[in-house]
């Protein structure tokens, strides 16, 4: 029912837009707020906050348009939402109930949540978190390699043969990789770990370079490697990533926030051992 009632809202707002706008009975604005009321349905008030509300969660195709557009769209939705739910028909049931308490509850959290995620990263948390994520010790190695790919392990160690005879490695890869990277030498570029399948990485990380590797199976093939070059990997910028930074940090005073406030509530909870936790899926419970 929540459901139906959410997308009834949005179509009624979609099909409110797409018509003509009326002229709007004139009201006091001298002196607007959230609590200026705009309308009203058998006395039941409709103010500007409530509008307010119903913009700031309108779908993202509506985000855009102007105010003048928005105005009756809104205004009626809200008008055919408080008519319906003056009628007979419209029964606080518990499923109606529920939802509300949730809805409440949700909202609060997050009123919490966001006085939270506000407080200010100071500029030397930001830096240690920088030097933390980043410092010399924590960076990994990055590779330039290049390969031949064939498909068995027969042709690999013929290839690894001839380079060991003196033939070269990208003329041997434009002639008979079948890999992506043939025309270019067998070329891969740099890489860092994890980026290539497991065993071609682990077989890269034990080479010297300038060696050549045995054949590698994956499943792409038979591989035969030459390690190019290693390097450390470069740390970003700072300010290349300063709001990766600051979200983290921010998400972690949440977190911290979070486990704070759990841990000093008094709460019992009942464990799944302790209930049939198939009742999950009697939705029909909610209709008592």
């Amino acid at each position: 029912m929540s459901k139906l009632i959410t997308k009834l809202s949005i179509t009624a707002t979609a099909l409110m837009l797409a018509l003509p706008v009326q002229a709007q009975d004139s009201t006091d604005t001298a002196t607007p707020g959230a609590d200026t009321v705009v309308a009203t349905v058998n006395g039941t008030e409709i103010t500007l906050g409530h509008m307010l509300m119903v913009r700031a969660g309108l779908p993202e195709q509506y985000q855009q348009l102007p105010a003048d557009v928005l105005w009756n769209g809104i205004m009626d939705q809200l008008v055919q939402q408080t008519a319906l739910s003056q009628t007979d028909d419209a029964a606080e049931t518990k499923r109606v109930t529920l939802a509300l308490e949730n809805e409440r509850r949700a909202l609060l959290a997050a009123e919490a949540i966001a006085v939270v995620a506000e407080e200010q990263v100071t500029e030397e948390q930001v830096q240690a978190a920088y030097d933390a994520k980043y410092a010399a010790e924590t960076l990994g190695n990055e590779y330039d390699a290049s390969h031949i790919l064939v498909e068995t392990e027969e042709e690999a160690q013929a290839i690894v043969e001839e380079l060991n005879g003196g033939a070269d490695f990208a003329e041997l890869a434009a002639e008979k990789s079948t890999g992506p990277s043939g025309p270019n030498g067998g070329s891969l570029g740099w890489f860092g770990a994890g980026m290539m399948v497991a065993p071609f990485q682990a077989a890269v990380e034990e080479m010297e370079v300038g060696t050549i590797s045995a054949p590698v199976q994956t499943q792409f093939g038979w591989h035969v490697i030459r390690l190019n070059d290693t390097r450390t990997e470069e740390a970003p910028a700072l300010e290349a990533v300063r709001a990766e930074l600051l979200s983290e940090l921010q998400g972690q005073l949440v977190e911290n926030r979070i486990e704070e406030v759990v841990g000093a509530a008094e709460v019992t909870r009942m464990a799944p051992g302790d209930i049939d936790t198939s009742l999950l899926n009697q939705l029909d419970l909610l209709e008592d």
